[in-house]
């Protein structure tokens, strides 16, 4: 897994030199660096729309007691799009867009998730009541509570009386509570 991202991270950059330059020699430096712009702002609107898009339909999983599995894979994929299209490029801006639709994200979906799940390394759990802290809606629990935290200071004691061979014996300590002589 390190070689490959090492790989990525050396040859994207390269793919993207390549195609600034083929686009640059056809239509020209500032028309290319328009596009660029262009594609980020464009791509940020549409990020914006379909991320709040997933984030009501993860709640309504939610308030239905489902787990929002599909809505947590399709906001990891708007994740990278977002971050595909920020950066600058053609082909960042190509995968950033094609991660933007529904059916390539299903698709995705279908294809990731059994081989993350079958890997081992995805593991969810989750609580869900029909009554109490979540309702009866069947939202979930709220989450539990810490036990109470109490502030304060200390000092040790030594409730063994001192040894009779101690400097001073029993002169240097105060006097000890309890019934009064008499």
């Amino acid at each position: 897994m390190p070689l490959v991202i090492l790989g990525l991270f050396i040859a994207v950059p390269l793919i993207e030199i390549a195609v600034f330059i083929q686009v640059g020699g056809l239509i020209g430096l500032w028309p290319t660096i328009a596009i660029v712009i262009a594609t980020a702002f464009a791509g940020t609107a549409l990020l914006r729309h379909q991320g709040l898009a997933t984030l009501r339909r993860a709640q309504e999983s939610l308030n239905r007691g489902e787990m929002p599995l599909r809505e947590v894979f399709d906001g990891a994929c708007l994740l990278v799009a977002g971050v595909l299209l920020l950066t600058p490029g053609f082909v960042t801006d190509a995968t950033g867009l094609l991660l933007l639709l529904p059916p390539v994200r299903a698709w995705l979906r279908k294809v990731v998730l059994p081989a993350l799940v079958k890997s081992g390394n995805v593991r969810y759990s989750a609580t869900f009541t029909d009554g109490g802290a979540g309702g009866p809606q069947g939202r979930p629990e709220a989450p539990p509570r810490r036990p109470y935290e109490i502030e304060g200071e200390f000092r040790e004691v030594d409730q063994d009386p001192p040894p009779a061979d101690r400097i001073g014996g029993d002169a240097d300590l105060p006097p000890r509570p309890g019934p009064p002589r008499g």
